[in-house]
């Protein structure tokens, strides 16, 4: 009987001693779930990882000392990357070698790094593995069998299923009828023509033709129906303002729903890697945070409900209500309004017409893996669009930026601009704007306009546009008191809105006992920390309206 193949953990140290301390205890903590291979240099680690390729096997985790002749474990890591992008990378490094360490992270997007010696194993080296090895089996289980779409890479029907089932975390896995084989025969066996896709192949042996994001939701049980209509609290958007008071507040005892339009996460969600959050050194992904911040919540007794969107809110007295996209209503004691920002839609000619075909608005991880070895173009000068351009460089053969400005130094961080200026393919034009987009059924080239109004055309197989965001407040229009540009005021910004005795609490908009927290708020911090600040912030004043009414 053929057994199951283990996925793999590679260690990679110069010293014979070290590598074998380090492969036992690897062992030792998991080596019932894991191969544990051992390699004595840089070069020997990268023909271990191509010959586990050829095998078919799975590698996890790669363990590599930094200090070794001929290839440092920041160079090994380097090309590694190239070999096993997804598996987690930590650096073993001496004491005086912690700012190399730290170094590497913005280098190989290195995920921890460890100081020697680790003893005691139980406390200094399995925690931090141990989360690492999670994620990678999460993002693992992502490419399963259990849902197989086949569709075109360049159609947004497909696009927008991908995206559903990335973000959303459903296992699956995704054949471009165009380049993978196994994508045709599945057509095939179905006796589906082209006119059919995106095709949806179900564990159970379903096969759903064209389906749009709510029937397939629907059908793989993620959009889910209200387990009551009456709740001590309703959290109208799962980024990071409103998994933070999902879980705060079902953790004090208020019965607790969170409603996402879209997926746990926000916009937040998307990001390859945040890298200023408190107490994550090497950062984290932003699909990672927002499933640890969702199991939690679930956890903690949260009523979770995504791939809904709410359309209406209204106040009757000390009731708030809340209507669904299927008209039913569901009431609350108190509302956090944290629906975040949409992207800005570029006006140019051609953009329309080809998102979702080459042209996106923002960059999941899962779009960016797409574009190995291709011409990629970022328009955006924020913080998202140089974590984007990052991350995407790991991948593409030339990531082009294009910036209005004169510099990156007004709206991106400074961690963000040195990482850009470190990696040799990206090239940053500025004072460049794109002026229309062409291609033959998907995206193929831009005329770019410079600061002197000289037209240069470039091309581009894919290009992810961040030009700033809108506020997802339409469906409060009338309701609640907003600024010139669509944020909701709170607090003393909301002004004569206000009809009672007492002052507004901080966050509390121009109905009582309806709070907004995070991007949406007027004369917010467009950060994470600040919005999992003010929904944890919003839980508190929600106790204090209740108690006082």
């Amino acid at each position: 009987m053929a057994t199951e193949r283990r996925p793999s953990i590679l260690a990679v140290d110069d010293e014979p001693a070290v590598l074998a301390a380090v492969s036992r205890d690897l062992r030792r903590g998991f080596g019932d779930q894991y191969r544990i291979l051992r390699a004595g240099s840089g070069q020997e680690g990268l023909d271990l990882i191509r010959q586990a390729r050829r095998r078919g096997d799975q590698i996890a985790l790669i363990v590599a000392d930094q200090r070794m002749p001929e290839m440092t474990g920041t160079e090994f890591l380097t090309e590694s990357r190239k070999l096993v992008p997804n598996a987690g990378r930590v650096l073993l490094t001496a004491y005086a070698d912690t700012d190399a360490a730290i170094a590497s992270i913005n280098v190989v997007n290195l995920d921890h790094y460890l100081t020697k010696p680790w003893d005691p194993p139980e406390t200094n080296l399995f925690p931090p593995l141990r989360d690492l090895l999670l994620a990678w089996q999460s993002g693992a289980a992502l490419e399963s069998d259990d849902v197989r779409v086949v569709g075109h890479r360049f159609s947004k029907d497909s696009h927008a299923l991908r995206d559903f089932l990335a973000r959303n975390r459903v296992p699956a896995r995704w054949y471009d009828v165009e380049r993978d084989e196994e994508g045709r025969e599945l057509l095939g066996a179905a006796g589906l023509e082209d006119d059919c896709l995106p095709a949806v192949f179900l564990k159970d042996g379903e096969v759903m033709e064209r389906p749009d994001v709510i029937t397939l939701a629907g059908r793989l049980g993620v959009a889910a129906a209200p387990q009551g209509d009456h709740y001590d609290l309703v959290i109208v958007g799962g980024g990071p303002a409103g998994l933070a008071a999902a879980v705060y507040g079902s953790s004090e005892g208020l019965r607790t729903m969170m409603i996402e339009r879209e997926a746990p996460g926000g916009q937040a969600g998307q990001s390859s890697r945040i890298e200023n959050y408190l107490g994550l050194p090497n950062g984290v992904s932003g699909g990672d945070l927002a499933k640890r911040a969702s199991d939690q919540a679930r956890r903690l007794g949260a009523e979770m409900l995504t791939v809904r969107n709410v359309t209406a809110l209204r106040a009757d007295g000390a009731g708030r209500f809340l209507t669904l996209d299927d008209e039913q209503e569901i009431s609350a004691n108190c509302v956090i309004i944290s629906s975040g920002v949409d992207y800005r839609q570029l006006d140019a000619p051609g953009f329309d017409e080809f998102t979702g075909a080459g042209i996106y608005y923002g960059a999941a991880p899962a779009e960016a893996r797409s574009c190995e070895n291709q011409n990629i173009t970022i328009i955006g000068a924020g913080n998202s669009a140089g974590q984007s351009a990052v991350f995407i460089s790991g991948f593409a053969k030339k990531v082009t930026m294009l910036v209005r400005g004169p510099s990156l130094e007004a709206s991106m961080s400074q961690y963000l601009i040195e990482q850009i200026a470190e990696k040799d393919n990206i090239d940053v034009r500025f004072h460049s704007s794109a002026v229309a987009a062409r291609g033959d059924g998907h995206l193929e080239e831009f005329d770019v306009k410079d600061g002197d109004g000289n037209v240069e055309v470039l091309p581009a197989d894919a290009c992810f546009v961040f030009i700033g965001a809108m506020p997802g407040t339409k469906w409060l229009e009338g309701t609640v008191a907003m600024d010139e540009r669509g944020f909701i005021r709170a607090g003393t910004d909301v002004g004569d809105a206000w009809q009672l005795e007492r002052d507004p609490l901080p966050l509390e908009t121009s109905i009582p006992g309806v709070f907004v927290a995070g991007d949406v708020r007027s004369r917010s911090i467009k950060r994470v920390a600040s919005a999992v600040g003010e929904g944890s912030m919003a839980v508190s004043l929600i106790h204090q309206y209740l108690a006082d009414s």
